[in-house]
């Protein structure tokens, strides 16, 4: 009965986080976001040159069903890295980046309010990965959808590294 319990506060504690995320979205930009959104969307990611950040940006908004949002553009960290959509998932790319050096107050955010212990190992591991890595977080995507996405990957991981973020997107 406990393992049931438990199961049912696991899934209804993601639905909430998976709530806060969507409408962080919303509020976050508009408040601490002065820069142009990229105005790019799935479509146009998919018609980008194969093996590119672009291209896989496009696939995974496309296999997810999801567009970029706009003015917190931030997709091609779960391109680079295969993070995929999940709350679980979200949460552990949000550990990457902070031990990889990124500082926001979103991160912190969703770091502090977000965490689900069952997945401490998998945020422990993501941690580490991001703290192995070189920074990544201080690019413009914009301007690098056409690099070949694992030219990219090498050269922020070792090559250890690169085979837990190598691995197939669909």
């Amino acid at each position: 009965m406990v393992l049931k319990d438990e199961c049912f506060m696991t899934g209804y504690r993601k639905q909430l986080i998976s709530w806060m995320f969507v409408m962080s979205q919303n509020i976050f930009p508009k408040l601490f976001k002065n820069h142009e959104p990229w105005r790019t969307y799935r479509a146009e990611l998919l018609t980008s040159p194969e093996n590119t950040i672009g291209k896989y940006l496009g696939l995974f908004l496309e296999k997810y069903g999801l567009e970029l949002i706009s003015k917190v553009e931030r997709h091609p960290y779960h391109t680079i890295t295969r993070y995929g959509p999940k709350v679980e998932d979200e949460i552990a790319l949000h550990y990457l980046c902070l031990s990889n050096g990124k500082r926001s107050l979103y991160m912190y955010g969703a770091i502090l309010l977000a965490i689900l212990p069952e997945y401490y190992n998998y945020y422990l591991r993501s941690f580490r990965l991001g703290k192995q890595g070189n920074p990544f977080h201080h690019y413009d995507y914009k301007k690098l959808l056409n690099v070949p996405i694992d030219d990219f990957r090498q050269a922020i991981f070792s090559t250890r590294e690169f085979k837990l973020v190598n691995r197939p997107l669909i």
